[in-house]
């Protein structure tokens, strides 16, 4: 059960398409659980949750890879 991080332009543009896709290597799965406060990605199962700025500076650390800052960012798990 893999987490996804998704990204969207900011609330005010028209374009609602997907901007960012990107899935969470399963090294890096309980750094993020942890940002998040989560137990277990199967218990969060249940959508996408968007990241404040705060939690996206701490997950792009945590993976390791830079993450965009222009877009609303979420997290997902895929079942």
């Amino acid at each position: 059960m893999p987490g996804y991080l998704t990204g969207f332009s900011p609330d005010g543009f028209d374009d609602t398409s997907l901007k960012y896709e990107l899935d969470v290597a399963a090294e890096f799965e309980q750094k993020a659980m942890d940002i998040l406060g989560w137990e277990s990605l199967a218990a969060e199962a249940d959508g996408e949750l968007p990241l404040t700025n705060e939690q996206v500076m701490h997950i792009a650390a945590a993976i390791e890879e830079p993450l965009p800052d222009h877009l609303d960012l979420f997290i997902g798990v895929v079942a």
